[in-house]
């Protein structure tokens, strides 16, 4: 079977104390090939840890992963993640960056020279590719994060945060970026996020989790990603659905927020 399936995945932390803390519990969901989910939640609702089980960065307590019928089990090239903070390798060039991982796979140079240049142009950089990465802003290391991670030709890209660190005008930059690279790849893509409106914009499927222990709440199913390739990113803000959407998204995380609150009040 195509695509991510997450079977009833479940993640419970030992604790030194001897304690025992339930990160998530029954995560049930069919990412379908080529799909833009976005995940929202309140923080501690385990957004990170479901986006590290998927990368095989952590092993889940409970339940099964698969990627195109083959059980998840560590880490792997199939599966991308560019995080919050590029994670580059700062003494390199944006180029070497790039074909860091196509070299490690022994790639005739040609072929990965043409394949870099290639993500070089996709993501604006291409006149910028011979500069080491502390030269760049925090939007153009993001870039090279993106071209990085696309060299790998993975199935499923994870982002956690990506644009998180970003003044408000990169930001929605990178957000065009992100739905010009999904719908020119047509790769999956997975991006955990703490913006409402970021979520509504690059998600056209929008899983909102709740917290302790970490689950979902609610599902949504949006237009606003495919309206935003190649569009005018406030113009896709004004439409009227959008607000709606977003003023229960809100209220619904204000909500748990008030809950957690109430019980470490109590406690």
């Amino acid at each position: 079977m195509s695509g991510l399936i997450i079977d009833d995945v479940s993640m419970t932390f030992e604790l030194p104390d001897g304690g025992k803390v339930e990160a998530l519990k029954n995560i049930n969901l069919n990412i379908r090939e080529g799909e833009l989910v976005s995940v929202l939640g309140p923080s501690g609702c385990g957004k990170t840890t479901l986006l590290n089980i998927c990368a095989g960065f952590l092993a889940q307590t409970g339940g099964n992963l698969s990627l195109n019928g083959d059980k998840v089990t560590g880490p792997s090239p199939e599966r991308g993640m560019v995080f919050q903070k590029g994670a580059l390798f700062e003494w390199m060039s944006v180029r070497q960056n790039v074909s860091f991982g196509p070299s490690m796979k022994g790639m005739p140079k040609a072929e990965m020279n043409g394949i870099v240049d290639h993500l070089l142009e996709v993501v604006g950089l291409q006149d910028f590719k011979e500069k080491a990465i502390y030269e760049l802003s925090g939007g153009m290391q993001q870039r090279v994060a993106l071209a990085r991670c696309l060299a790998n030709e993975p199935d499923v890209i994870l982002m956690d945060e990506p644009l998180g660190a970003l003044d408000a005008l990169t930001r929605e930059k990178m957000q065009g970026l992100v739905l010009k690279l999904w719908k020119e790849t047509g790769k999956t893509i997975i991006l955990i996020t703490h913006s409402v409106e970021e979520a509504l914009l690059l998600g056209e499927r929008l899983i909102v989790m709740a917290p302790r222990p970490g689950r979902i709440h609610k599902e949504y199913n949006l237009p606003f990603a495919e309206m935003g390739v190649g569009a005018d990113l406030r113009e896709v803000k004004k439409h009227k659905k959008f607000g709606v959407v977003r003023d229960e998204i809100l209220s619904m995380i204000w909500d748990m927020e008030e809950e957690i609150m109430g019980r470490t009040e109590s406690a």
